[in-house]
């Protein structure tokens, strides 16, 4: 595959939250609001892409460096090694964000520090950067960044505008509207999902028909 199809496959076709069903609880808790939702996918995106970096390269100069015994030990601590990676940026995320980001970090919460168990990153990791050149990688990394900030994107635009009648924090509704209060509780969110859900597997039925 070229570098391009590595990044426009994150964006829809392997879309980490509606196609491989992943990273689901921050999407379940942030995506009340768009701001949150923009926040939590731009904090993914730069370490899901600053593992997917360290890892490419550090398998990379194992496999020059090191015996084919060496190898085999590394494999076997590969995990723990792609963790230390993850969560190292993740602090840098959360301090940068605790300092120059105040009430979206408190908004945000523990969500921050539960990205270095956020399946989609560790995933990657594993099942991509660590198999792949850095430049694929890359690619990779970003187009599924994108994938997953758009995914929470659409559906804080869906929960905040019914759940709330706001959008960015502003409202736009009429003083008659009344807000779906269901949409800024956790089930708003999994109906959410499932509509969006069945949105696309039509839109993909009526391509493989025409």
């Amino acid at each position: 595959m070229s570098v391009m199809s590595e990044f426009i496959k994150g964006i829809y076709k392997e879309n980490p939250v509606f196609r491989l069903a992943l990273g689901l609880c921050p999407v379940l808790a942030v995506s009340t609001s768009i701001s949150n939702a923009i926040g939590m996918g731009a904090a993914t995106t730069f370490v899901l892409l600053s593992s997917n970096i360290i890892v490419s390269l550090l398998m990379l100069l194992f496999s020059k460096i090191l015996s084919e015994g060496g190898q085999k030990s590394i494999n076997k601590i590969r995990i723990p090694m792609f963790i230390v990676v993850i969560a190292s940026f993740v602090t840098i995320v959360e301090m940068v964000m605790s300092a120059y980001f105040p009430v979206l970090s408190e908004s945000l919460g523990i969500f921050i520090p539960l990205i270095v168990v956020n399946c989609i990153i560790l995933g990657r990791a594993e099942g991509y950067a660590s198999k792949n050149p850095l430049i694929p990688s890359i690619a990779d990394a970003i187009g599924m960044g994108i994938g997953f900030t758009l995914a929470l994107v659409a559906i804080a635009f869906v929960r905040e505008l019914l759940g709330s009648g706001a959008l960015l924090g502003q409202n736009i509704m009429s003083s008659n509207f009344k807000p779906v209060l269901l949409m800024i509780l956790p089930p708003g969110a999994f109906l959410v999902i499932g509509l969006y859900l069945a949105l696309l597997n039509w839109l993909d039925l009526r391509k493989k028909e025409s």
